[in-house]
């Protein structure tokens, strides 16, 4: 005869346990907002801790995913190449530990990933005297029309005023990044939009298979 179940017998989990995340941000404000906003638009932020590390140049914020890598399933660190020095140094260490530790490199910097929710671009970026790529990049961002008095370090909600360009920026950002692979030049690319399709599947917990 069957075992009748008791009211009390633990169930069984019905949805496979989410992967705990780590975003690490070289920015303070502008991308570090914006990162948060969308992972609770996609109902990731429970699964996701977003932070500043006290650490501002790629190599050290790898270093640090290093540092915190045991206590996650994943940590991303979404830097900007700019004129960081030790840019070069930061993607060798990350490849080495790319099991557990992604770059999500923006070039010349993330305010191109705004760029692409308004339009396509592969004009490269290079600094020039005391503007630096990423100082052009923003003049052109800025005579984009609603963009005239975006500054970065604003803590403005971005997220939510783009989010029916997102998809856009989404599409663009994955064929701009598959035209600078094929020609081996990456400015102006980033890879914003694999963060946001990592916070979407987050977002969306997995039913265990039955057997």
């Amino acid at each position: 005869m069957a075992r009748k179940s008791s009211p009390f017998e633990r169930k069984k989990p019905s949805l496979k346990p989410q992967a705990r995340v780590l975003v690490i941000c070289e920015d303070t404000k502008s991308s570090l907002q914006y990162l948060k906003d969308a992972a609770h638009h996609f109902r990731a932020y429970a699964e996701v801790d977003i932070v500043h590390c006290g650490k501002n140049d790629p190599l050290n914020i790898v270093k640090e995913a290093m540092e915190r890598q045991r206590l996650f399933d994943h940590v991303y660190c979404a830097i900007d190449r700019d004129r960081h020095e030790n840019f070069d140094e930061a993607l060798e260490l990350a490849k080495a530990n790319a099991q557990k530790v992604s770059l999500i490199a923006s070039y010349p910097c993330y305010e191109f990933w705004l760029l692409l929710h308004f339009q396509k671009t592969r004009k490269p970026y290079i600094g020039v005297g005391k503007h630096s790529s990423g100082d052009l990049l923003i003049k052109d961002l800025c005579k984009v029309a609603g963009m005239e008095n975006y500054a970065k370090g604003s803590s403005e909600n971005l997220f939510d005023r783009l989010i029916d360009r997102l998809p856009k920026a989404r599409q663009l950002a994955a064929q701009v990044m598959a035209e600078a692979l094929n020609e081996g030049e990456l400015n102006p690319s980033t890879r914003l939009h694999e963060l946001i399709e990592c916070f979407e599947s987050l977002g969306k917990p997995q039913p265990v298979a039955c057997g």
